[in-house]
């Protein structure tokens, strides 16, 4: 059950730029987003939504502006991940809030489904991961490292012993590489709770994948399963794994799933709770919109957008609008 779709940027705890910091370049970068009183993460004027929310107007822009208006996170994959994550927290410290970044280039990427691709090999993976702990400087950011990637190694997908032997100390590699920055925390993608049964498993395989380094692991992620589910299925990972804490991505889940097998583009979902840190549940750090709301897991069968297009239709739904 894969996670699905290329998309988003997430944020953190407020951050101040270095005395002498570049510039932050490329579209809008004289137009600062207003940053919501209160918020921790960082609302990007660069997102798909936000993008898209500049041609619309009246009942559809009051709609789509539901998406636009809260922080959601940057998908970085392939060779220009450095450069939008440079830009993207020289953005959001210049803003006082925190990034969200969701790194997804692992070897083998999505099991040859709809996100597959990734990086070439394990060193050309090393290298990734270094350019973008590189990127990140001084400057605080939350990032979700790798949807899918333990999960697949544990079902169908039959990830040879060999390759998931290599695909754990990589991302516990990447781990390393991040944490090596004191601002960032790193939250490891544990799948939902649809997927991995067996938590005495998945936990093992969150440890040959450096979680007792990382600051937590998230769940949801891309996916429906409603906040008591996922809280409930994070809260059982979380003892297996001596009391880890965990996020949860609600941007989707308002409705929950139609079914543990519906992931890709289901109908009649719609968003859930609001990015936020004050969760009021023990061990959960953040609700996130990890998954971007509006765009597209992938063609499912049915001759849908690519994974990470926006899809207006699908988010004016996930809305509580039709257009």
């Amino acid at each position: 059950m894969a996670a699905a779709g290329l998309v988003a940027v997430l944020a953190g705890c407020a951050a101040h730029p270095p005395a002498v910091a570049p510039e932050p370049s490329g579209p809008g970068a004289d137009a600062a987003p207003a940053q919501p009183a209160g918020q921790t993460f960082y609302v990007s004027d660069q997102s798909s939504a936000a993008q898209q929310l500049a041609h619309l107007t009246g009942a559809d822009a009051a709609a789509l502006g539901r998406i636009a208006h809260q922080p959601s996170a940057l998908w970085l994959a392939g060779d220009d991940a450095r450069a939008k994550a440079e830009d993207l927290t020289l953005r959001a410290a210049a803003a006082g809030r925190t990034p969200l970044l969701v790194a997804y280039d692992i070897p083998h990427r999505d099991c040859g489904q709809f996100s597959a691709g990734g990086a070439a090999d394990a060193a050309a993976y090393r290298a990734w991961t270094a350019d973008l702990a590189a990127a990140l400087a001084d400057r605080a950011a939350w990032i979700v490292l790798e949807p899918d990637a333990v999960a697949h190694t544990l079902d169908s997908c039959a990830v040879p012993p060999a390759e998931a032997a290599e695909r754990y100390e990589l991302l516990a590699h990447a781990v390393q590489e991040l944490k090596k920055h004191p601002k960032v925390r790193v939250y490891l993608d544990a799948g939902n709770a649809g997927w991995v049964k067996d938590l005495g498993l998945l936990a093992d395989a969150l440890r040959r994948s450096g979680i007792e380094a990382a600051d937590g692991f998230a769940v949801n992620v891309s996916n429906f399963y409603t906040t008591e589910q996922s809280s409930a299925f994070g809260s059982s990972l979380s003892a297996a794994l001596g009391g880890k804490h965990f996020v949860i991505d609600t941007s989707r889940n308002g409705n929950g799933p139609l079914s543990d097998k519906d992931w890709c583009n289901p109908p009649g979902r719609s968003l859930g709770e609001p990015p936020t840190t004050a969760t009021g549940r023990p061990g959960v750090d953040a609700y996130l919109w990890i998954k971007n709301p509006g765009e597209s897991d992938g063609d499912c069968g049915r001759g849908e957008p690519a994974p990470g297009r926006f899809w207006l239709p699908y988010a004016l739904g996930l809305a509580g609008h039709d257009s």
